[in-house]
């Protein structure tokens, strides 16, 4: 099952083009035939996992080295610490006063540009690389330190808290859904959320046509009513990417991932949450502005 995170999309947690947990070939349901094929282990050949070929189903690995959720846990602090170290320092040292607001917002649009780049190369290799990933962690940490203060700066002070408190929120939300079932992650789920995604990313780039080419806010989708709707959007779908990165975390340890694949599962998570934190804090900087 791929993810909608451009990293687990692009590397994912599988192998010869299998996805963790799911191949191609079909999988055997509950009373159906006796002889369909059982699921295979993308991580077979992986000398830490071991599968039981009769039955079809991973067995605890009789030796270390792959991946748990305490690794997926302590790699994910580790990349999320980066990212708020680096807006702390942003935030102390970019003010966005009327004297130093060109300054900070231009360093912050290089610093998006070059975490862009990063998480790009990233997604491009065949393993993670943990010095990509910080690097990535910290200069988006500066880009949003600097975002932040701006917001806190000239729209409103609670703002930043309230975006924080919301997106954790919406992870623990969203986890408890996963676990519980109420989110299930299937194809049907991944092809709608793509979908919805691929349509929201357009209407998002011709608006900043619009806004380029005639000034002010192009389509009005940044502000105002139709603002406020697209911001819940964005968090509904940041939330949908979620739910896709738990799953892909769940296979990949049920089927005996390699341990350096937790910095891939921190580097995803890591870009889901960020994209919630944003969309919050737009969506919250519009309900205050029109106060």
């Amino acid at each position: 099952m791929r993810s909608s995170n451009p990293v687990f999309s692009r590397r994912g947690f599988s192998r010869d083009n299998g996805y963790a947990g799911f191949n191609t070939a079909q999988q055997p349901q509950a009373g159906g035939n006796p002889y369909a094929q059982a699921p295979t282990n993308p991580y077979a050949t992986n000398p830490y996992a071991q599968q039981d070929t009769q039955q079809g189903a991973p067995q605890v690995p009789a030796r270390s080295g792959v991946m748990t959720i305490d690794d997926v846990v302590s790699r994910t602090a580790i990349t999320l610490g980066t990212v708020v170290a680096g807006a702390v320092v942003a935030w102390l040292a970019l003010p966005v006063d009327a004297a130093n607001i060109s300054k900070s917002y231009g360093i912050a649009i290089g610093a998006a540009l070059i975490a862009f780049v990063l998480a790009m190369v990233q997604s491009f290799k065949r393993k993670p690389t943990p010095a990509l990933i910080l690097g990535y962690a910290a200069f988006e940490g500066v880009f949003l330190g600097v975002i932040s203060s701006a917001v806190t700066t000239h729209v409103s002070a609670g703002a930043v808290p309230q975006a924080v408190l919301g997106t954790m929120a919406v992870f623990a939300g969203v986890l408890i859904a996963y676990k519980t079932r109420l989110i299930r992650v299937n194809r049907r789920f991944t092809g709608f959320v793509m979908a919805a995604a691929i349509g929201f990313m357009l209407l998002m780039l011709v608006n900043l046509l619009f806004s380029a080419i005639g000034g002010g806010d192009g389509l009005g989708f940044r502000s105002g009513g139709l603002g406020i709707l697209f911001g819940i959007i964005g968090i509904v779908l940041g939330a949908c990417f979620l739910a896709m990165d738990f799953k892909q975390v769940e296979d990949g340890i049920t089927y005996g991932a390699p341990r350096e694949e937790s910095w891939l599962a921190a580097f995803g998570l890591t870009m889901t949450l960020v994209w919630i934190y944003l969309e919050a804090l737009r969506l919250i900087s519009i309900l205050q502005g029109n106060d």
